[in-house]
């Protein structure tokens, strides 16, 4: 499914496809910006979203075989909600 299909699915319910499309783009800014600040984000029922830390950690350059660090990174973890499936 992407947005596409959530925003059919949405305007069934709603009413019309102007309306659906601003609901779901609204919850995914949302979202993202409060992944971006650090926040957990938790929906009830279906499960939660939260920031991780990656390690830096050592790799080889694949032309030159070089070892290079790659840096930390920020991730996004998904936890399911115990019900969902």
């Amino acid at each position: 499914m992407n947005k596409a299909d959530l925003v059919a699915l949405v305007s069934n319910a709603v009413g019309t496809q102007v309306e659906a499309k601003a609901a779901v783009t609204q919850v995914f800014d949302g979202m993202r910006k409060a992944l971006q600040e650090g926040n957990k984000v938790v929906v009830q029922g279906f499960g939660s979203f939260h920031v991780v830390m990656r390690k830096s950690k050592p790799a080889r350059n694949p032309r030159t075989g070089e070892p290079v660090m790659i840096p930390p990174r920020r991730r996004i973890k998904f936890k399911m909600a115990k019900g969902l499936l």
